[in-house]
């Protein structure tokens, strides 16, 4: 029996204990803003990946989920692999009451269910069987964020996962993974920013003309920032949140808005926020001022040669093992995988368990693409080897 058989038999031997532990992970909440969730889910990943001798690491933050760090066979002379994800959820705490993870006709349901900890636990497997077939051709790293939900706004998550995938053969992150096959080689980029709108108070029926209505204000100026979109540049810009007035009786004296914009070229960022100041610096109702701030974002993932050889790689595996024909995919949903790509290192993404409706109390995954996906990362990482000497 070769390494992949016996590998792809220890998934098969261990399928009740992979969703029990699917189970325990996804009622442990570990939404957008709750720390000490996400960071008992980090402990407990962390001690699987102690379990089969990894060195572990954990990076803290005072205000984010904290980052975990893992490594297995640091001596290996072949370059490595990387498996990544986040461990928070973008679904607020409380949830897992209300929608406890369970199984109905071969999909199981739940908070983070598919984003991502069904995909984390596909690796952590996939990792495990590996170590008991023995395999010790490359270090294996594992990167898990634990504030991707929120962008890394009060981390320096970024960074680290630049600086420790540096030289590294292949990243593979078990992000959602999509129903029709489709495997993520490029993502857009997001970035976030605040603009605010001073104006002048007053009563609304004894001094009217005496104000400065920023809400008024603002509302030009939301038109501006939409006509800022640009399909051709793949560029969108949304106001998708907006504040501003105490009360119907005064002329409003302030006005927010949050903007989202979707970019696929990181080169674009500059450019972006040129245009949000142009059109903040532009004033419709005289008497107000305007900021505009970035408050924070995620880059694009490109599309580099390396990340295709590494998809073609995978989906020649995926084909052979009967997992389905990949076909990539560009979507425009960021992720951390921007990261690994900026490090130079081959990355493909949305490599998890398949299922959709994630961020939503629909999100479902279906049950046996967990063993599908622990098995494709396997054979995958088995493949490396035979076309990277």
């Amino acid at each position: 029996m070769n390494k992949k058989q016996q590998a792809f038999q220890f998934v098969d031997q261990h399928r009740e204990e992979m969703v029990e532990f699917w189970r325990d992970v996804v009622m442990q909440e570990s939404g957008p803003h709750e720390k000490a969730g996400i960071d008992a889910v980090a402990a407990r990943f962390g001690q699987v990946l102690a379990d089969v001798g990894a060195a572990i690491r954990s990076v803290e933050f005072e205000h984010a989920g904290n980052m975990l760090i893992a490594e297995l066979g640091a001596e290996r002379n072949k370059p490595g692999v990387i498996f990544l994800g986040h461990m928070d959820t973008a679904i607020a705490a409380g949830a897992a009451a209300e929608r406890p993870f369970v199984i109905k006709d071969g999909k199981v349901y739940g908070p983070g269910v598919l984003d991502m900890k069904g995909g984390i636990v596909a690796f952590l497997y996939a990792i495990k069987a590996l170590n008991a077939a023995g395999y010790d051709s490359r270090p294996i790293k594992v990167l898990l964020a634990g504030d991707e939900e929120v962008l890394h706004a009060k981390s320096t998550a970024p960074d680290l996962l630049v600086a420790e995938s540096k030289g590294y053969a292949a990243a593979f992150n078990a992000e959602t993974g999509f129903m029709d096959d489709g495997i993520v080689v490029g993502r857009k980029g997001v970035a976030r920013f605040m603009m605010e709108v001073h104006g002048v108070a007053a009563h609304a029926g004894n001094d009217p003309e005496n104000g400065r209505s920023a809400i008024l204000e603002m509302a030009h100026k939301i038109i501006g920032v939409q006509s800022l979109t640009d399909w051709d540049k793949g560029i969108s810009f949304n106001v998708g949140v907006m504040q501003g007035g105490k009360t119907s009786t005064a002329v409003p004296d302030y006005a927010k808005i949050d903007i989202d914009v979707r970019y696929k070229d990181p080169d674009d960022l500059p450019w972006i926020l040129e245009q949000l100041q142009t059109v903040g610096e532009k004033t419709h109702i005289e008497g107000t001022s305007t900021k505009v701030v970035f408050m924070e974002g995620i880059k694009p993932m490109k599309t580099t040669e390396g990340v295709m050889k590494l998809f073609e790689l995978v989906a020649k595996v995926s084909t052979e093992n009967g997992f389905g024909v990949p076909y990539a995919k560009h979507v425009g949903g960021a992720s951390d995988s921007a990261y690994t790509v900026i490090a130079g290192v081959p990355t493909v993404c949305a490599i998890g368990v398949k299922g959709g409706r994630n961020h939503s109390p629909e999100e479902f995954a279906v049950v046996d693409t967990i063993f599908e996906r622990a098995k494709l990362l396997i054979a995958s990482v088995l493949e490396l080897d035979a076309v990277q000497q």
